[in-house]
């Protein structure tokens, strides 16, 4: 309810005054001494140090384990965290193969993110993964230095944009 808590019993209340709604609704609900769940490193924990001091922060891990390449790329634009790209200036060239294949371009600039199919301009980071790999590290299931020194994962380029990259989506 603190989340949304305008449901059909109160959106005539809404709809008639918006300025008492805020005041008699909104307002208790957002000065209430309460838990509020974030991921660490995520723009929600920022916004919530920021907006809701009083309230006290529980961290979470992120439940969104993507099991296919489809679901993962679809997922990135909504994972991706504005904040933390900062002023990121990069672009990445995925090459899965396997189960699943693909070549994508993900370019993350100006605190957006833009997934393309194919391979686009000059990258900073190239990666190669076997697709089922690649999942399994995002999910915590593999280790990345055993994943690299087995070739299941190949990085073309300066290991600090991977690291750029993965502070986008913190988990």
């Amino acid at each position: 309810m603190a989340v949304c808590p305008a449901g059909e019993d109160v959106i005539g209340f809404y709809k008639q005054s918006k300025k008492d709604f805020t005041a008699e609704v909104l307002k208790p609900l957002q000065e209430k001494v309460e838990p509020l769940y974030v991921i660490p490193g995520s723009d929600a924990e920022a916004h919530a140090r920021k907006r809701y001091p009083h309230k006290t922060l529980r961290y979470v891990e992120n439940s969104l384990r993507p099991r296919n390449l489809k679901t993962l790329l679809q997922g990135m634009p909504l994972s991706f965290q504005r904040g933390a790209a900062g002023d990121l200036d990069a672009t990445y060239h995925f090459t899965f193969a396997g189960s699943e294949s693909a070549t994508v371009t993900i370019i993350i600039r100006a605190s957006t993110i833009s997934i393309l199919d194919g391979l686009h301009g000059e990258p900073n980071l190239r990666v190669t993964a076997d697709t089922a790999t690649w999942l399994g590290f995002l999910a915590k299931e593999n280790n990345l230095p055993w994943a690299l020194l087995t070739r299941r994962i190949k990085l073309h380029g300066n290991l600090k944009w991977l690291l750029a990259f993965g502070k986008c989506f913190p988990s």
